[in-house]
């Protein structure tokens, strides 16, 4: 099962998933276009594999719980989320809804129709998050970590930085701007990200899987940061015209949640290799699954009475090395 599989990288884990004889694949994910999408583009390629498509929500708890019950998938790949940092800054009662209690859910579920194992996919935003994005998935690590101490389910996290050419990243949107010879927004002179082709990062998240015993949060060589200056640049450049001349740049301020530079690893994060020269473990504290469930309760009763900077603090309790930007 492949949960965002309408997404960037939901839908190429289905594509080199379907690579291996596999006897079926289920897609799920909300976005009906999407979901239709990759299983039109799967279903010539992949005759012998059955496929089911799945338009459904997360955070939908018996359907989900019935679906699991039906088709017992004995592997999941867990890649639904919502992804955009401003948008969830303005929206964390959602983010927080999909991102924190949408994978509770499917995690659980997981664990009682006895899947083998459960790939989270997880972000370098969840380091030492600054963002309510961020925070959502340092939780979900943290469900994945508690979760996998006492079950026949095997419970592995990966983090790796941005996807190329990703629907939403900056790849596109200054794609969209050169060829309308708009000026382009960057938010920091010095602003810089971890990048990687989708392929090759879908590619270790599979990798990654077949390693995993279980517990570990696996961290993605994303080789050296780029310059997103440098980077717009480029693509002005090899688009044949000249930055600040035919293409203005305009460097403005990062958004709300937004830091100039991502790490993969905190301070108190050691990482420990592998056999694959790209994939490191991250060594992190146990989680106190009581405690957790605690904070989770908490934060799910009150969730819909509370106002945004509420929403913060309460996940500030949970995850110290939060630190958002009010």
């Amino acid at each position: 099962m492949v949960t965002g599989a309408a997404g960037s990288i939901g839908s190429e884990l289905c594509r080199q998933i379907a690579n291996f004889q596999i006897a079926s694949l289920i897609l799920l994910d909300q976005d009906e276009t999407g979901i239709f999408n990759i299983s039109e583009a799967l279903k010539d390629k992949f005759p012998k594999i059955k496929k089911y498509s799945l338009v459904l929500d997360i955070r939908d708890k018996e359907k989900i719980e019935s679906i699991f019950k039906e088709l017992r998938p004995q592997v999941v790949f867990h890649a639904a989320a919502y992804k955009h940092v401003p948008l969830m800054e303005e929206n964390p009662d959602e983010a927080v809804k999909n991102n924190v209690f949408g994978t509770k859910i499917v995690a659980e579920a997981s664990i009682k129709s006895g899947v083998e194992k459960f790939m989270f996919i997880s972000t370098d935003k969840a380091v030492n998050p600054t963002s309510v994005m961020g925070a959502t998935k340092r939780l979900g690590e943290m469900i994945c970590q508690a979760l996998n101490q006492k079950n026949h389910t095997r419970f592995i996290s990966v983090r790796f930085g941005n996807v190329l050419d990703s629907r939403g990243s900056v790849i596109p949107i200054f794609r969209e701007k050169i060829k309308k010879r708009e000026s382009i927004e960057i938010t920091h002179p010095d602003m810089q990200r971890f990048f990687m082709i989708t392929s090759e990062a879908c590619l270790l998240v599979l990798q990654a899987g077949a390693m995993g015993e279980g517990g570990e949060v696996f961290v993605l060589n994303m080789g050296n940061p780029l310059k997103i200056m440098h980077l717009a640049r480029e693509m002005i450049r090899l688009s044949g015209l000249e930055a600040d001349k035919d293409i203005p740049l305009v460097f403005t301020e990062p958004r709300p949640g937004e830091r100039i530079f991502e790490e993969l690893l905190t301070d108190k994060e050691n990482s420990s290799k592998t056999k694959h020269e790209k994939i490191f473990i991250a060594k992190l504290s146990e989680v106190d699954e009581n405690q957790l469930n605690l904070s989770l309760k908490k934060l799910e009763s009150n969730l819909y009475s509370l106002r945004e900077a509420e929403i913060k603090d309460m996940l500030k309790e949970i995850i110290p090395n939060y630190r958002p930007k009010f």
